[in-house]
């Protein structure tokens, strides 16, 4: 159907200065831009939409989601198109649902729950192994945005080597790049890693660059966690630097930030290192959410090789006299490498989610209020809730820096990405409002960004780290992924308190040419697909 957007301001994703147009739309692409004062009448026919007032920007990626079940689960995936998201990136932090056997299959569903949740009805079917296969299920099933995959690598070694803390073999390794070398032949875009969990933590230097030869290869990139976010975060960000410039792999820098106390302050050192990288040659880009707090699971919190083996050896561990001292000792004095390095801060890990009901009335609490209530100390608040929860229990960790925040979000090569869970009786609010806190708060109150910064950093950048030639700009004969919001009113409406709030301000967003949101209501239609 041929649809007019008329008079919108466009701010096109390039930075440049925004324009007042018409859009026509047609066949999924932008078929014809009229801009305000060109010869000729005005477009019209078909659907025509009365744009005065609102923003046309390219739909905003989300590179760093968590939407792997909830793509399926939640078709209308309102928490996202509201936020005028037309794009995510899913695989990430090393962890998600394939390549995978049946053996690794049910173990990332337990370790998994915490983030994703864990579907079980009898309507949900587990029916992917590959990559392939799993970007088949999401085309066949329908989505409400568009998605691209990242191979995630504790997955994949998980597959073929379990949850061991222990280097691969070389036989294994072999199996490992043979693996990924096949996903990605099968539409995955790069690799994740998540080097603070298990059991992709448990890879060495050598074993990754091995890893990102490949995605290199196959002109992907490689995001990942690195290994702390608080002491030795610089050392961490130094070793996947080191990692891509080897293998000649791009980069990008999951949620790239310096947290806990220790980082207070100290972003520009982060971003000199990027600067060095991009200078030497690094294909770099990185990413954050608008917000202080992050958000993991509680059993994350745990040291190395508390967790070996999987989540079955894990419980095991913490009713374990000997190994439960020796869990304290690395959370409350040594660091633990789960915590970054960080000794633990109770008051800092709030409870944001738990799987179990019974034990709801622990949400919102920290750890050090929930020892309180129960009249214990913090560390056994923590044990028995992990055990008690079935390793399910989901977090906030009060780390961030507001200066911090604001220094990597103004970099030439920052993205956006929520880093959003989706499930929890109290998540946290970035999943619903990341994209219009960076237009409303850092943008039009803030001042921060420039609106034609904010919406390039949102759209064109990520694009062209994902290698799409025909998306991310608001562009004749590119596809018609697009948002419009008003300047003066968008904003995020979740908050801590109440995280699943719609935002304001996003009237309409397309996908693919389609209409998923019109005027704020979302539509029945699903028009998204596997980016490969």
């Amino acid at each position: 159907m041929r649809t007019v957007l008329r008079g919108a301001l466009v701010v096109d994703g390039s930075g440049g200065a925004p324009y007042r147009a018409d859009a026509v739309l047609g066949g999924g692409r932008i078929v014809t831009l009229h801009r305000e004062g060109d010869p000729g009448p005005r477009p019209g026919g078909g659907w025509v939409l009365d744009a005065d007032g609102l923003v046309l920007a390219p739909g905003f990626v989300d590179m760093h989601a968590h939407s792997d079940l909830a793509l399926l689960t939640d078709p209308a995936h309102e928490a996202k198109v509201a936020q005028g998201v037309t794009l995510e990136v899913l695989g990430q932090d090393g962890l998600s649902y394939a390549p995978v056997d049946d053996t690794t299959s049910a173990g990332l569903r337990r370790q998994l729950a915490g983030w994703n949740g864990d579907p079980s009805d009898a309507d949900f079917d587990w029916n992917w192994r590959s990559v392939g296969d799993y970007l088949a299920r999401l085309d066949a099933q329908g989505i409400a945005v568009n998605a691209a995959y990242l191979v995630p690598q504790g997955t994949l070694r998980a597959l073929v080597m379990g949850w061991e803390d222990r280097p691969a073999t070389a036989a294994e390794l072999d199996r490992m790049r043979q693996v990924l070398a096949q996903s990605l032949a099968e539409g995955a875009v790069g690799m994740s890693s998540g080097l603070t969990y298990t059991p992709g933590m448990y890879a060495d230097t050598a074993e990754l660059t091995a890893l990102c030869e490949v995605v290199a290869a196959h002109g992907g990139y490689w995001c990942p966690h690195h290994r702390s976010y608080g002491a030795g975060a610089l050392e961490a960000y130094a070793e996947v630097v080191g990692i891509a410039r080897t293998a000649g792999c791009a980069l990008h820098l999951a949620h790239a930030t310096m947290n806990f106390e220790v980082n207070r302050g100290r972003a520009g050192e982060l971003l000199a290192l990027v600067d060095t990288a991009l200078a030497d040659g690094v294909d770099l880009t990185l990413d954050t959410y608008p917000y202080l707090p992050g958000s993991t699971t509680l059993a994350a919190l745990l040291p190395g090789w508390a967790a070996a083996g999987g989540p079955a050896e894990t419980l095991r561990r913490l009713a374990d006299p000997a190994a439960r001292a020796r869990i304290r000792a690395d959370l409350e004095v040594h660091g633990s490498d789960g915590c970054h390095g960080v000794v633990a801060d109770w008051d800092t890990v709030q409870i944001s989610g738990v799987r179990e009901p019974a034990l709801r009335p622990a949400v919102g609490l920290t750890v050090r209020r929930l020892a309180r209530r129960d009249g214990v100390e913090p560390f056994e608040a923590f044990t028995r809730l992990l055990v008690e929860d079935g390793l399910g229990t989901t977090i906030l960790q009060h780390v961030g820096h507001e200066e911090n925040v604001r220094a990597v979000m103004r970099h030439d090569v920052h993205c956006g990405g929520s880093d959003g869970l989706l499930v929890g009786d109290r998540p946290h609010p970035r999943a619903w409002g990341t994209f219009p806190r960076y237009l409303g708060t850092y943008v039009r109150e803030l001042g921060v960004l420039s609106l034609p910064e904010a919406v390039r950093h949102l759209s064109a950048t990520p694009a062209r780290r994902l290698g799409l030639r025909d998306r991310g700009q608001v562009r004749e004969g590119w596809v018609a992924d697009l948002v419009l919001f008003d300047p003066e009113t968008v904003a995020e409406e979740a908050s801590f308190a109440q995280p699943r709030r719609l935002p304001r301000g996003i009237p309409h967003v397309f996908v693919n040419g389609v209409a998923v949101m019109d005027d704020g209501r979302r539509t029945t239609a699903l028009p998204g697909r596997a980016i490969t």
